[in-house]
């Protein structure tokens, strides 16, 4: 019996180290491990932004009054200059007419001062004038006929001195009545005339432009995008009538944030998604970047003008999307999950498999996406390095890959 103690003790030393190294096996903690392999990285920076015209105006009301018709909707396309909403005119136009028929009556004043008074006046004068030249020629025949008979003794001294006083009054007369006709209108009366006839047409003028004015016209060309009234509202002036702005190509202020910024630059590609169209993308460029950090709610950030084409009109002015921006494309680089990345020391790393353990390895980065890294040195295709999970990684320890 003694001679078989060696073999079992043998066959016993062995079953124990089978069951530590299957208990050891099955005691090291389990971990998932991503492959290292080439990728194509996407370098993006994602936020948002706010859609504007690139070209836009704006409509007002220059007068006072009631919106009475309406000849636009939201979303229209408007030439320059079409009408969009009308006022009512019923004042000016009572306006005008007053101001029509004083300056016929200012006109017509001056052009019978012009004349030398009004008509009736100037003829009745002339007829005078006529009928007193015509006595003033009947007391010189009377005068000159007594003065030989006086001197034939045929007619007294007396009747002589009659027909020249006869005469002189005659002529007095004649001038009386022209003098009456150079006086009737004088250069005064005509020049307040001439004012009157001015001011009354400064008059129309002014009551024709109201009427103009009640007409809000289109600014530019373009699509309505802002338009809320209805017949019936009181407009002031200077208030809003509608926004139009050329829609084929908008523009996007995008917020990035303050550290991201150096990352944008002038040309980059942006892509666009709004909500309301799910599914749907836009592209556009950086256009402008920006010229101070301002704050935005709890965020800093550079607004960042970007071009987006829009020949369907579908982004709208004043809406919210969703901003990505295309600041680096890399193909076919050495490339790993992002999640793998760890800081230990001051330097970055991973902890790759080497059999059944990990080994800490540092490694140096390049661009990177939402969900990958470049690996630009300490990795290689095929390496499978540890992602992280309940347990505590370290250096050294053996573990159980999961799959």
């Amino acid at each position: 019996m003694k001679r078989y103690w060696p073999l079992a003790l043998v066959v016993l030393v062995l079953a124990g180290l089978l069951w530590w190294a299957l208990g050891g096996s099955r005691g090291a903690p389990g971990v998932h491990f991503a492959q290292v392999r080439h990728l194509t990285i996407e370098s993006t920076v994602p936020t948002n932004g706010r859609v504007e015209p690139v070209e836009w105006g704006a409509a007002r009301a220059e007068i006072a009054g009631v919106v009475k018709g309406i000849g636009i909707q939201r979303g229209q396309h408007v030439v320059k200059g079409e009408p969009l909403v009308t006022l009512d005119t019923s004042a000016a136009q009572s306006e005008l007419a007053a101001a029509l028929a004083k300056q016929q009556e200012a006109r017509t004043e001056a052009a019978n001062l012009a004349q030398g008074g009004r008509e009736a006046q100037v003829s009745s004068l002339r007829d005078s004038i006529r009928s007193a030249e015509a006595a003033v020629k009947v007391a010189q025949r009377s005068y000159d006929s007594l003065s030989r008979l006086a001197k034939q003794q045929a007619a007294t001294r007396q009747q002589v001195l009659d027909a020249a006083d006869a005469l002189t009054r005659a002529k007095m007369q004649l001038a009386a009545y022209q003098d009456q006709l150079r006086t009737l209108v004088t250069r005064g009366d005509i020049t307040v005339a001439e004012a009157k006839a001015k001011d009354a047409t400064a008059a129309v003028t002014l009551a024709q432009h109201r009427i103009d004015l009640a007409t809000v016209r289109a600014p530019l060309a373009g699509t309505v995008y802002q338009f809320d009234l209805k017949v019936g509202a009181y407009m002031q002036p200077g208030q809003l009538v509608a926004e139009i702005g050329d829609l084929d190509q908008v523009k996007v202020i995008v917020y990035v944030d303050e550290p991201d910024l150096g990352r944008v630059k002038k040309g980059m590609p942006v892509n666009f998604t709004w909500e309301a169209r799910p599914g749907q993308h836009w592209w556009g460029r950086v256009e402008k970047l920006p010229t101070q950090i301002v704050p935005l709610d709890t965020r800093r950030v550079g607004e960042v003008t970007t071009i987006v084409d829009n020949p369907n009109h579908e982004l709208l002015p004043g809406v919210t999307v969703n901003a990505t921006v295309i600041s680096a494309v890399e193909k076919d680089v050495v490339a790993m999950p992002k999640q793998a990345l760890n800081r230990l020391r001051g330097s970055e790393g991973v902890y790759k498999l080497s059999g059944d353990r990990l080994v800490w390895t540092p490694v140096k980065t390049g661009v990177s996406d939402i969900n990958n890294v470049q690996i630009l040195s300490g990795l290689g295709p095929g390496d499978r390095v540890a992602l992280p999970g309940d347990t505590e990684l370290k250096s050294g320890m053996t573990v159980r890959v999961l799959e």
